[in-house]
């Protein structure tokens, strides 16, 4: 099977640090390509995950941009798309389109006349409701969790396939580290994955908490300090940047309380993997939850609201622990070594490893096939 995967032109594959929708792509490609899988990559020109063939338009993410106004980065994701249509055009081998990229994906993929397409949601999709609300019935789609698509449109969900739960290479790994006091909440900074309530029942708690993720891109405290000292840096008024410096950083002191910036490699999953908890206090229905899996394959117990996907990876008492109210959340934080840091692991490796991720999608893409087909030959 011949397959183009496109990650869209924002950030390279794998991404040099936070990227979600380049790390799942990082994560499924190899799988699939164990499996007899010939991958073709849309992506930028930087990124150095094997494939058998790389489309690009740009050298390297232009994920920078998205900052500007419309006007400005407006064409980009089109030209990327303009150049994977070319592609397909001038050739027939290719089996299948797995999509990644948002909006502008299936919707310039539905006017085309080409593969069967599977597009896959990574997001909320209460964004784009006129989008989403009359979706393309020719593109096939899947969730990455069935939380995610019982709030869909009904459009959406009468295109879908099914969900498929996101993935870790760390499932694969014994990745281990002398287990520490502190508490870690990981990833971006924004007022949707709640740091502010991690960081207000840990200080009350009297609990060590280390908050990993970059602000609006920015990685380093210096970084960010450039953009809130100058009220003409574009990134100045970000509702990120306006996020931490007025909601998080009160509650910052360098001792319990702290914000060390964006973390990647080795540093990330050692940090990971020596905390005592991982916490997810989300302000909102979650659809992925990439760094929940990733603390079960450390054996870090998840700790969170019970919101969005998170029911659906953590059992609570068992691999982890969900709180309906932040009294709650208080109250499970100090029965966290309750679980078993092993039990886990072993959820990871059952279910969210490469492999099981890879199998699943290699399920769906027959389907769309089929489908495809099917559609075809009733036409």
């Amino acid at each position: 099977m011949n397959v183009l995967i496109n990650a869209g032109p924002w950030l390279e594959v794998p991404p040099p640090g936070y990227g979600g929708i380049e790390n799942v792509v990082a994560t499924l490609v190899p799988a699939l390509r164990e499996r007899g899988v010939r991958v073709i990559l849309a992506s930028v020109g930087a990124s150095d995950l094997e494939v058998d063939e790389l489309l690009s338009v740009y050298d390297t993410g232009q994920f920078g941009d998205l900052q500007k106004p419309y006007n400005q980065v407006m064409g980009i994701a089109h030209a990327h798309q303009a150049r994977l249509v070319e592609e397909l055009r001038r050739r027939d081998d290719v089996d299948l389109v797995h999509d990644h990229l948002e909006v502008v994906g299936p919707a310039v993929l539905s006017a085309f006349d080409g593969p069967p397409v599977l597009h896959t949601l990574h997001w909320d999709l209460r964004k784009h409701p006129a989008f989403y609300g009359s979706f393309p019935q020719s593109i096939a789609v899947n969730g990455v969790s069935e939380s995610q698509l019982r709030r869909a449109p009904e459009a959406l969900r009468d295109a879908a396939l099914g969900a498929v739960h996101l993935a870790t290479p760390l499932a694969g790994r014994d990745v281990r580290a002398e287990r520490g006091e502190h508490f870690v909440v990981m990833g971006r900074v924004c007022r949707l994955k709640g740091q502010h309530v991690a960081a207000r029942v840990c200080q009350k708690l009297g609990l060590p908490l280390v908050l990993a993720g970059p602000v609006s891109g920015l990685g380093t405290q210096a970084d960010l300090e450039t953009v809130t000292q100058d009220p003409y840096h574009p990134l100045h008024g970000h509702p990120d940047v306006r996020y931490h410096a007025d909601v998080v950083a009160p509650y910052l002191d360098g001792d319990m309380v702290r914000w060390i910036g964006a973390v990647g490699g080795q540093e990330r999953d050692d940090l990971y993997a020596s905390a005592r908890a991982a916490l997810f206090p989300i302000q909102w229905d979650e659809p992925g939850g990439t760094a929940v899996v990733e603390a079960l394959a450390l054996g870090v117990p998840p700790v969170g609201l019970r919101r969005g996907c998170l029911p659906e990876i953590v059992e609570h008492g068992r691999t982890g622990l969900l709180a309906d109210t932040e009294e709650e959340l208080a109250e499970w934080l100090l029965r966290v070594d309750e679980i078993d840091p092993e039990e886990c692991r072993r959820e990871a490796r059952r279910r969210f490893s490469p492999s099981v991720m890879a199998e699943r999608y290699l399920e769906l893409y027959e389907r769309t096939i089929s489908r495809s087909r099917s559609r075809r030959g009733s036409a």
